[in-house]
């Protein structure tokens, strides 16, 4: 597949546009893909001040009991959207919920540990630790291709 990317000053969000000879299914899919992806920033508040920061600066987004909160690697803010809505607006691609009260940045994991008694920890720049819980254990073993191998090293 050829890629071509065109610069257009002033555009606020990316567009796609795919030319193919016909229709299929894996076009089809390809282009569902491409809609759900979303790479605007998130609206955070840092004690009084508002801000709008890039999807790639946060590591994680959790429930904290007064709301959501988010944490990049130099502050915690708060956030005025509730998990499932900022799951819609996350780009899918580098986002996952790992528990029902925490989304994670996949680009940011440093390092994945199997060896807790059926669970998973997650570390997120080297620091902060994220603990997937069993109802999402399938989807994240899945999703970082953590499957079982047989004696020869397959899938």
């Amino acid at each position: 597949m050829e890629v071509e990317i065109r610069i257009q000053p002033g555009l606020k969000e990316p567009k796609a546009i795919l030319l193919a000879g016909s229709e299929s299914g894996e076009l089809r899919r390809l282009a569902d893909s491409l809609s759900r992806l979303s790479l605007g920033p998130i609206p955070v508040s840092r004690g009084e001040e508002r801000l709008l920061l890039p999807q790639g600066e946060f590591l994680r987004f959790y429930t904290d009991g007064k709301g959501v909160s988010a944490q990049t690697a130099e502050d915690v803010c708060a956030v005025r959207l509730r998990l499932y809505e900022l799951e819609e607006m996350l780009d899918r691609t580098r986002f996952v919920r790992i528990s029902s009260g925490e989304i994670i940045n996949l680009d940011r994991v440093t390092a994945v540990d199997l060896s807790l008694s059926g669970t998973i920890r997650m570390t997120l720049d080297g620091t902060i630790h994220a603990y997937v819980s069993r109802r999402y254990m399938k989807k994240i073993k899945e999703t970082l291709h953590l499957g079982r191998r047989d004696k020869h090293g397959k899938a």
